[in-house]
């Protein structure tokens, strides 16, 4: 008998990974939502008998459509497959009534084992993944839709992590967005960081990083407006607020994004990086002021923009990951490897 399995994810690239895990021998009829409005929508045609479901996605994220089955009492079993790991997103999908929580990269081991503790799968667990031979969801995209595809979806497991670490730190849950994947020339980037900035003025921080053949740079950008609410947050016990201890404040959020960004990559590329210590490159100063010493060594680059919030402390924040040109294709390489 076969089960009528959904994927919604709103990344072509993710959902293939997700086929891939699915353990050999699970007898299922595949189907596919970008989004939580087309998965509600199969799941009333009855096509989700399981559904493995994102949070984060246009038009309706999984938190809304996790929402709608529980207050239509719609027929189906979810398994959310989310890179926000936070303890609080895992609660609430819990409590709205999906079956348990997955981070990505999918664990293979992990599926299997859940699948058979709820009677869905009677297989021996293998983290093998399944064959080629699982019809795959193939779209029209060009190739530089594919590649920026991956990307966001790379940028989306590393952005979760980071999330999940600063959640810990700061004891508040992190809004995590859909990540904003360009390439750009370096030209280009002014404009990119001036819709960031609103024009305000910005303190930032720089980390570079490298391994063999990829390399890269971080750029933490906060608007002047809100950083105290930061500081605030951050709790540092018998200091008062001074532009050293705004300082300090700056570097322990980089050093908390960046490392947990890069131990993602680094796992889904599977290289090692090392990254330098960060560089302040200006406090309460204007976006020109900020640039013009810094980026302008590239021609072109990967840009990759995470837009941090904290709601509940009005805090905003972006982070901004940069790749050279001559990394780019190498790491659309590594990635690809994943779900060959």
């Amino acid at each position: 008998m076969l089960t009528k399995v959904l994927i919604c994810d709103d990344s072509n690239f993710a959902r293939k990974q997700m086929a891939r895990s699915i353990p050999d021998g699970w007898k299922v009829e595949l189907s596919f939502a970008e989004n939580g409005q087309q998965a509600i929508e199969q799941i009333k045609q009855g096509k989700a008998d399981v559904m493995f479901l994102d949070l984060n996605m246009p038009v309706m994220d999984g938190y809304q459509a996790m929402q709608i089955i529980k207050d239509q009492d719609l027929p189906t079993l979810v398994i959310v497959v989310s890179g926000d790991v936070q303890a609080e997103a895992r609660t609430r999908m819990l409590k709205m009534g999906a079956l348990d929580f997955i981070r990505k990269p999918v664990d293979n081991d992990k599926l299997t084992t859940i699948l058979t503790q709820y009677g869905l799968y009677s297989g021996e667990k293998s983290a093998e993944k399944r064959s080629s031979s699982v019809p795959i969801q193939h779209t029209d995209s060009d190739p530089l839709t594919e590649k920026l595809d991956a990307y966001r979806e790379m940028a989306n497991i590393a952005m979760g992590q980071a999330g999940e670490k600063l959640a810990h730190l700061l004891n508040e849950f992190i809004d995590l967005p859909i990540p904003n994947v360009n390439l750009i020339e370096t030209t280009e980037l002014h404009m990119a960081i001036a819709e960031i900035s609103g024009g305000d003025r910005v303190s930032a921080i720089s980390q570079g990083f490298i391994s063999a053949g990829i390399s890269g740079e971080a750029l933490l950008i906060f608007n002047d407006s809100n950083f105290a609410n930061m500081v605030k947050l951050l709790n540092y016990k018998h200091k008062a607020f001074s532009d050293q201890l705004e300082l300090e404040a700056l570097m322990d959020v980089t050093n908390i994004l960046t490392s947990a960004c890069l131990v993602a990559l680094s796992e889904q590329l599977n290289v090692n990086f090392t990254h330098n210590h960060p560089i302040v490159l200006g406090q309460h100063c204007g976006l020109d002021e900020l640039l013009n010493k810094n980026v302008s060594r590239w021609n072109r680059v990967l840009a990759i923009e995470i837009g941090y919030a904290i709601k509940s402390q009005s805090i905003n924040f972006d982070l901004l990951l940069l790749f050279p040109d001559k990394s780019i294709d190498l790491m659309f390489e590594k990635l690809v490897k994943v779900v060959s």
